[in-house]
């Protein structure tokens, strides 16, 4: 692909904060940012340089912090330009930025909180706050906690408005007001420690350099034409490495417009209202989308669902012609009518503009990946993680097969090592890990090589199929990766559970299996009342709700998205010769998810 002069090189901003002021210098007056004004009750925005000018207030704001370069700060906000404008300002004073999950739990935040030794953090308003009343004594490193809304709190010192905190100014000098000189001109520095979980222990920091993530969002667009004049809706969260490179610093790259999206229960809404052309998401928000559809299809008359099931087999007919892949059939002749009766009534519910989707984070279904190629929304799967900033491949438009996650992007290479492990080298793999060179060492070879603990296999035209993961986490439909092993262990602690293992790979949350104490089984039951004899009692809702109630007292310390919503509970133990361990006493999970296949699918029955 040709690219676009009004695109930025990774040489020519250098920094991220660089690529934020050569966008301003060249694009002043275009749209840059949309989000919607709850008191106004109306879509506003911000053009180019309006962000310069309330950037320029938070740089300020930060320079009176006297913080050397290299210091942490972190944010835990929602999308929103103010998530930009102190993202840009921290990184113009040289500063490193250690983004936080709105939805964390406090003790997992503050955790983050002392590992990167942050000094300023940024949040949204009491509601938050509160949410650290029990952790606060772990919070003695930070010296300033700016807040959006106003919080009376008058025990805290440290804690400032954040329009009592930013420089004052007039509307007059606000009109004059640009960026402090850069701090950092070093493309190779540290800009950011992003938390992922690992398999073991707690959550490590990946350290991102500006090269890092200018190469792989400039590389990104040779492989996904996004244009100036698209229009991006952003709903997954900032901290997510995915929405960052792709839906922030690729959008700068590029001049499109980010619009953020007033929450995902608005989604839908936003989508009409918006119009967005591109989307950027998890498997999770196709899958609600599609599961939507079919339920629509389920009241609708016999003739409809044919229609419509007529329609999304011609579409995908199509696209597999047009992909070299499948022959042309009559019934494409009809496709326009199809088109108009079917496909333009579904993706008006979208917005009707979209032309673009891409899916990252964790595995799309193919059915429902099916569904919208066939509808004619071009959906291209494509394949990252944190630690390669993120992304390593993606399928193109004219070379999309939905069942592989595509080629990788230029200037990057893979390779497979070892138990078919992806490997994965170039301007885009991690610094390290934050205060941890053994996991380092462990994870990055000393000629560059990044095991990326997936299993994979690449065909003869360089396709990677993700085929299996060495390292026993679970990725969510969400994107959201758990070491199963942490949250069993946990789980372990209450005697009522002998056995467990965590399930949910692909789903949208967790669940257990879990074999249970039986004598601890038999008192549980005779004191919550359950009567049946014991195997039946284990079926009932009252002995699930026990069950989760449990799981929930020892997995307090984990994420929100870690915590279990379901369980399949039985007394018949896994044992060596049963064949569900090994002779050395470890679990073996296929044994046991093949086992449990009926179980588990009830379990996940209209998610």
């Amino acid at each position: 692909m040709k690219i676009t002069t009004d695109f930025i090189s990774p040489e020519t901003a250098v920094t991220l904060d660089g690529l934020f002021r050569e966008r301003v210098r060249r694009s002043p007056d275009k749209l840059a940012y949309r989000y919607f004004d709850i008191l106004q009750d109306r879509w506003l925005g911000y053009t180019w340089q309006q962000m310069a000018q309330q950037v320029a207030r938070w740089q300020s704001a930060l320079a009176k912090e006297n913080l050397a370069a290299g210091e942490r700060v972190a944010l835990m906000l929602k999308n929103s330009p103010e998530w930009v404008m102190f993202d840009q300002a921290a990184l113009a004073q040289g500063l490193v930025v250690v983004p936080l999950y709105t939805s964390d739990r406090a003790e997992n935040a503050a955790y983050i909180l002392r590992d990167a030794g942050v000094k300023i953090l940024l949040l949204e308003g009491a509601e938050q706050w509160q949410l650290f009343a029990d952790v606060r004594g772990q919070l003695d490193g930070l010296v300033r906690i700016v807040t959006l809304d106003k919080v009376s709190d008058t025990s805290e010192p440290r804690l400032s408005y954040l329009e009592n905190w930013l420089s004052p100014i007039t509307a007059a000098t606000l009109a004059t007001a640009t960026p402090l000189p850069a701090a950092q001109e070093d493309s190779n520095a540290l800009a950011t420690i992003m938390y992922t979980s690992g398999t073991v222990g707690r959550p490590k920091g990946v350290m991102l350099s500006h090269r890092n993530i200018l190469t792989n969002a400039y590389d990104g667009l040779q492989a996904v034409p996004v244009k100036p004049d698209d229009v991006l809706l952003s709903f997954l969260p900032l901290s997510h490495t995915f929405e960052r490179t792709v839906g922030y610093y690729l959008s700068i790259v590029c001049n499109a417009t980010v619009v953020y999206a007033r929450s995902v229960t608005q989604l839908l809404e936003d989508f009409s209202s918006i119009r967005p052309t591109v989307i950027i998401s998890v498997p999770r928000i196709y899958e609600r989308v599609c599961a939507g559809i079919h339920e629509k299809l389920d009241a609708a008359s016999p003739l409809r669902r044919w229609l419509f099931h007529f329609a999304v087999d011609t579409g995908y007919s199509r696209f597999e012609h047009q992909q070299g892949r499948g022959s042309w059939r009559i019934s494409h002749l009809i496709w326009p009518l199809l088109k108009r009766l079917v496909a333009d009534k579904v993706m008006a519910k979208l917005g009707g503009k979209l032309w673009l989707a891409m899916a990252g984070g964790a595995a799309l279904s193919p059915e429902v990946s099916r569904v919208f190629i066939g509808l004619g929304l071009p959906v291209l799967q494509g394949y990252g993680l944190t630690e390669s900033s993120p992304i390593v491949s993606v399928n193109r438009l004219d070379n999309n097969v939905p069942a592989s996650v595509g080629t990788p992007l230029p200037n990057v290479e893979v390779k497979i090592g070892e138990n078919d492990a992806l490997l994965i080298r170039g301007p885009n793999v991690m610094l390290g890990y934050w205060n941890n060179p053994q996991a380092t060492r462990a994870t990055i070879s000393p000629d560059g090589w990044l095991n990326s603990g997936d299993t994979a296999r690449i065909d003869e035209s360089g396709r990677i199929f993700i085929t299996g993961r060495i390292k026993e986490i679970i990725v969510t439909s969400t994107g959201e990766k758990i070491p199963p092993v942490n949250v069993e262990n946990a789980i372990l602690r209450d005697p009522l559970f002998d056995q467990v293992m965590l399930v949910g790979e692909g789903r949208q949350f967790l669940s257990v299996i879990a074999v249970l104490n039986p004598d601890k089984w038999r008192a549980a039951a005779a004191q919550i009342g359950i009567v049946e004899t014991v195997d039946n009692g284990l079926q009932s809702e009252q002995a699930e709700a026990y069950a989760l109630e449990k799981i929930a007292q020892q997995t307090r310390e984990f994420p929100g998205y870690a915590q279990v919503r379901r369980a399949v509970l039985s007394l018949e133990a896994w044992t060596v010769d049963n064949g569900k361990l090994t002779p050395t006493l470890k679990l073996k999970r296929r044994e046991v998810l093949e086992y449990h296949k009926q179980d588990i699918a009830k379990l996940y029955d209209g998610h």
